[in-house]
């Protein structure tokens, strides 16, 4: 999107600039995002804000989302990456080296390496060494991986169906499908440089 097909072009089309239109709650401009736009408009007039107000509210809702006290998740301990390491193990339905848990979970080997640790301190995973490589590592659920990720996975789901309540069922698989597209452009052009 370009500066002049931005907030400004929008302003011309509705008559009013973007942040004084109701939004889909019927708040003037009521989120947090909105407030931090009309601040950086306000020192920077001419800038085209349209990145931040969609990059801003991914990472929002992420943020929110990922710190709620009520989650599942959080209730058992768990941080989202740590979930997303057991739930590749359960997914997959075999053992993978810590490399593959890294490219399943789009994240550094340290990080990997780092929640295994926690993760196999808290019996949920076990490590095998290979026979043929003592350097490498194959990881699988025990039992008390696999019946955590069962049980919980129910609830993370209707937690995060309960969150997206007051969107109907269009408007989710409107969302979807943008992020879904906007996710795998970014991965076509950033996946290649994780570490």
């Amino acid at each position: 999107m370009t500066a002049t097909e931005g907030p400004s072009s929008e302003r011309d089309q509705a008559g009013e600039p973007p942040e004084d239109r109701e939004g889909p709650a019927g708040s003037r401009g009521g989120d947090t995002v909105a407030a931090v736009v009309r601040q950086w408009r306000a020192v920077h007039p001419g800038l085209d804000t349209a990145p931040m107000e969609v990059i801003g509210r991914i990472n929002r809702c992420a943020a929110l989302l990922q710190q709620a006290e009520d989650a599942p998740l959080r209730r058992a301990g768990l941080s989202r990456p740590e979930f997303d390491l057991l739930g590749a193990l359960r997914r997959t339905g075999h053992e993978l080296t810590p490399g593959e848990l890294a490219r399943e979970t789009f994240s550094s080997g340290a990080a990997v390496t780092k929640r295994v640790k926690q993760l196999t301190e808290r019996g949920l995973v076990e490590r095998r060494g290979d026979a043929r490589d003592r350097r490498v590592a194959h990881l699988r659920l025990t039992d008390a991986g696999r019946d955590l990720v069962d049980g919980i996975l129910p609830a993370q789901l209707a937690y995060e169906a309960a969150a997206l309540s007051g969107m109907d069922a269009p408007e989710q698989g409107e969302l979807a499908a943008l992020l879904g597209e906007l996710l795998g452009q970014l991965e076509g052009r950033l996946g290649g440089l994780r570490t």
